[in-house]
């Protein structure tokens, strides 16, 4: 597993806004333990409008999306690595360093 790709992660069941079921996300650390820091994304496209810290990103052949989507910055977690279900694409170096600078300012590192 490597930053910026791409799986199918399974999400438990939550409540409220927090992400849940199947969904596409980005690996953004593999801790070398049980678990991954992954970001997950929304095929919503007003979530652009509706939460800070979100990108969205356009379908392409690398990436293998089957819709443009945003990525839920602001919703980085921990999963257990048992989630994963399979890679299926790797997310552009610009929407990377995008969510990178997205997650500097979310911990105060300007």
């Amino acid at each position: 597993m490597k930053k910026g790709d791409l799986w199918i992660i399974e999400f438990p069941t939550r409540k409220g806004r927090e992400q849940s079921g199947k969904r596409p996300s980005i690996i953004m650390a593999d801790t070398n333990t049980n678990l991954v820091l992954v970001i997950p994304l929304t095929s919503n496209l007003e979530a652009l409008e509706k939460f800070p810290y979100t990108i969205e990103i356009k379908k392409s052949d690398l990436n293998k999306l089957e819709k443009d989507s945003v990525a839920l910055v602001f919703q980085l977690q921990a999963v257990d690595k048992k989630r994963l279900h399979n890679k299926f694409g790797k997310i552009e170096d610009f929407y990377l360093d995008n969510v990178d600078i997205k997650l500097k300012h979310i911990f105060g590192l300007k």
